[in-house]
């Protein structure tokens, strides 16, 4: 009875992992504007890992391996949005006209 109950639990947050992989891909393939496409990477991708890595610790059990996945999971997350920022902050300063253009709010 427990197998299936952990079997259930990695089932849910695996396939919830994947469900935020494929809305961070469809919204990445939406927008038009480097900056809104990763943002909408950027933001999804945490939580994605966080469920991936979270499911393979059930399904391995707690031993020297999740310790190890835990390390992924904090490296992961002070390193994307490093690398999210240097991108950007490089998009804005080699084309700072046409990043004032998109930001512009259009009055009515």
């Amino acid at each position: 009875m427990f197998e299936w109950i952990k079997f259930l639990f990695v089932a849910f947050f695996l396939s919830g992992g994947l469900l935020m992989a494929c809305s961070a891909v469809y919204g990445v393939y939406r927008f038009h504007f480097v900056l809104n496409r990763m943002h909408a990477a950027a933001l999804i991708d945490t939580l994605a890992i966080v469920l991936v890595i979270l499911a393979l610790l059930l399904c391995t059990g707690f031993s020297f391996l999740s310790l190890k996945l835990i390390f992924i999971v904090i490296f992961l997350w002070f390193a994307s949005p490093v690398s999210s920022h240097l991108i950007s902050r490089l998009e804005v300063t080699m084309e700072p006209e046409k990043v004032k253009k998109e930001c512009e709010v259009e009055e009515r």
